[in-house]
């Protein structure tokens, strides 16, 4: 859990850097950051999501797996804490909701936050949760400079997320083949797009929605693998 615990340390200083720096930064310069992350997102949302070898499968579990997530309504569950989370720590108009859910979905989407728990679980090597809480703490101090406080919640569903999946490590590392974490990561990749668009402006992703996305895949592959 050591990984983990420097990661959420990580994304509360550097929300609590870039709280402080709001107040120094002028509107229209935080909107001309806040283009540039969602520019860099959408980058790294492509850069992962080409890598599928397998598009029938990349499709299928971005839809059923959107589907899944709609009659779920994850997206509406983690828009509801946020709005608790704002009518609990700020008054009048805020942007605590929309950087509690902003920065759990960039923090908690993506092959790194998998790959590094189950590392740290099952090798007790931290190496790649190091990495990733570098840029989860450069990223929370980039998006709280223009959001606020509210990106410091994220830590919470980083510590609960990648917790888990450090604890149960040894249970699901068996089915966790090159390919598994291949087309994982890909459909990680479009949810990580969807998040870019988002912070740009362009259109509203319901990228919450698609969260079980990433689920579609190890599913198939092990079910595959067993006929």
């Amino acid at each position: 859990m050591l990984g983990t615990f420097v990661n959420v340390g990580a994304i509360l200083l550097g929300t609590l850097i870039g709280s402080l720096l709001k107040h120094g930064i002028p509107e229209k310069v935080q909107k001309i950051i806040m283009q540039a992350i969602g520019l860099c997102v959408v980058v790294i949302g492509i850069t992962s999501a080409i890598k599928t070898q397998n598009t029938l499968l990349f499709i299928f579990s971005l839809a059923i797996g959107g589907a899944i997530g709609k009659l779920i309504g994850i997206e509406n569950g983690l828009e509801k804490i946020g709005m608790k989370l704002q009518n609990r720590f700020s008054k009048g108009e805020s942007t605590v909701a929309e950087g509690f859910v902003t920065a759990t979905l960039i923090f908690c989407v993506g092959a790194m936050a998998i790959l590094g728990s189950l590392e740290s679980g099952l090798n007790k090597n931290h190496e790649l949760l190091y990495i990733k809480a570098v840029l989860d703490g450069l990223t929370s101090m980039v998006l709280a400079s223009t959001l606020g406080f509210g990106v410091g919640f994220s830590a919470l569903a980083v510590l609960i997320y990648q917790g888990l999946i450090t604890l149960g490590a040894t249970w699901v590392s068996p089915f966790l083949t090159q390919e598994v974490m291949r087309e994982v990561s890909a459909v990680g990749g479009v949810l990580i797009f969807g998040i870019g668009i988002n912070l740009l402006d362009i259109k509203k992703i319901h990228v919450g929605d698609m969260l079980t996305a990433v689920l579609i895949p190890p599913i198939y592959l092990i079910i595959k693998s067993l006929f």
